[in-house]
């Protein structure tokens, strides 16, 4: 709670805290996992580094609750883990009041370093592919709730997600930057020429993912999409026909992610 609460007062939206925030609260709410814990961690270091030139002499009280950590001792039981596997450096002091191990001389290792570029870039890939697309279309909407996500789920395995059905605090830019890195690959939509899908399309392709280009198929054939994009690969859907464009368009994940 004092992460969404932290993160919404950094953006100027703090919540209204009701009985109705509180149950949307508690069916959404988790901690990070461990392996969420440990790429954040790592990342926060090394964002420091990078910036600072230097380690980072003491973890802040905001980090603990932006890498996802219930309390300090649990901090230590992963910090013990990464600094056995030789992914990061540093000691851990006890305070001189209260006895708790608080970390110092945060850097990373070589091999952490390696994990803190494979981060960045989006080497390791998730189980899931991210939708870029114009909101508010109730056409497109159910076109990609019951013709899209659902079948690629089916056929291939992947959850297809957009940047609303991710229940994270934080700045929303820097969310959808996080989603796009970590995919599997990008559906792009051009239909409605959104600047977002095209901005989101660019970061995928700039960080080597694979993007599939779609548009709706009339639009497409009267005035295409930008030149840059008009003569990529773009799978062509119609409301009528939804078959052809779902067998189409598992055919050229398949084929983007080497799936055979």
């Amino acid at each position: 709670m004092s992460q969404l609460i932290r993160m919404g007062q950094s953006q100027s939206k703090l919540p209204f805290i009701n009985s109705d925030w509180f149950r949307g609260f508690k069916e959404t709410a988790r901690l990070s996992s461990p392996i969420e814990q440990a790429d954040k961690l790592i990342e926060l270091i090394g964002d420091h580094v990078s910036a600072k030139g230097a380690a980072l002499k003491s973890l802040p009280q905001s980090g603990y609750g932006e890498v996802g950590f219930f309390d300090r001792e649990a901090f230590v039981i992963l910090f013990k883990e990464l600094f056995d596997n030789k992914l990061i450096l540093g000691e851990l002091l006890p305070d001189t009041q209260s006895g708790v191990r608080h970390p110092t001389s945060l850097n990373l290792t070589l091999l952490g370093w390696a994990k803190y570029e494979a981060l960045r870039s989006g080497i390791n890939s998730g189980n899931y592919g991210f939708l870029a697309m114009k909101f508010g279309d109730e056409r497109l909407e159910y076109f990609a709730s019951e013709h899209i996500k659902p079948y690629v789920s089916e056929k291939l395995g992947y959850r297809v997600i957009d940047i609303r059905d991710v229940s994270k605090a934080g700045i929303i830019d820097n969310l959808m930057r996080e989603q796009i890195r970590d995919s599997a690959f990008v559906i792009a939509d051009l239909t409605h020429d959104n600047l977002g899908a095209y901005w989101e399309a660019g970061y995928a392709e700039g960080l080597g993912k694979p993007v599939i280009y779609i548009c709706e198929k009339e639009k497409f054939e009267k005035t295409k999409t930008h030149f840059d994009t008009n003569h990529c690969t773009t799978v062509m859907w119609s409301s009528e026909s939804p078959e052809n464009f779902q067998k189409e368009l598992v055919a050229t994940i398949r084929r983007s992610l080497g799936l055979f």
